[in-house]
């Protein structure tokens, strides 16, 4: 379980854009979390991954203090996959930083041979979200915070997207937070949803999982 109890967070003399907030999310599971811009969803996926240090309050993982360097087992996807790579390696490179992905898993993501070769630059920003998340899907990692990660891409390839991920995420039990603006997206992934204002989590009622559909 990826575990932060009671988290207070806040930018340097700011108030605290998170106060006292607690959640929980289970191996396998899909979580949905919307909120206004600003709230403080992707400061919250950066806590949960290790990224940010909170104020007050602890993050386990598998009831252990998660670690601030080294391989995590939670991994944060931004939105602009830009900003996950590094502009001097060739995506081969990227790929295989933490392991090397095999070529049916390239396959189930769209990711073409001859991009192995390419730089980030040369790639869309569509296909360079692709190469990051693979990348994030390291055996070793349990538990995935994807914010927005799937928001440039035309529905074709959302959906082509998300088929990928959940194929990996059921084969090695990933807990998923999906940060999303849009409903219906988390209402078709996510068993249960939550929103994010004023620094604390509300449920949200209407969620219904689809990952279990037959």
């Amino acid at each position: 379980m990826l575990d932060a109890r009671n988290i207070t967070f806040g930018f340097h003399s700011q108030a605290p854009l998170l106060t006292q907030l607690s959640l929980s999310l289970e191996r396998g599971e899909w979580l949905g979390l919307s909120g206004d811009s600003g709230a403080g969803k992707s400061t919250l996926g950066k806590l949960l991954a290790g990224l940010l240090r909170p104020q007050q309050g602890e993050i386990y993982a598998d009831d252990k203090p998660l670690l601030s360097r080294g391989l995590r087992p939670v991994q944060w996807l931004p939105q602009s996959p830009e900003l996950a790579a590094n502009p001097r390696w060739r995506v081969k490179k990227l790929l295989c930083e933490a392991w090397c992905p095999p070529k049916s898993l390239m396959q189930d993501f769209g990711i073409q041979p001859e991009w192995l070769s390419r730089f980030p630059s040369t790639l869309s920003g569509g296909e360079l979200q692709r190469v990051c998340v693979l990348r994030a899907l390291a055996p070793g990692v349990r538990y995935l915070i994807a914010d927005e990660i799937s928001t440039m891409l035309d529905p074709i390839t959302q959906v082509e997207l998300w088929q990928a991920v959940r194929k990996v995420a059921e084969r090695q039990r990933l807990g998923v937070l999906v940060i999303s603006h849009d409903a219906a997206l988390l209402g078709r992934l996510c068993s249960k949803r939550f929103h994010l204002a004023q620094g604390t989590l509300s449920t949200v009622h209407d969620a219904r999982s689809a990952i279990n559909q037959r």
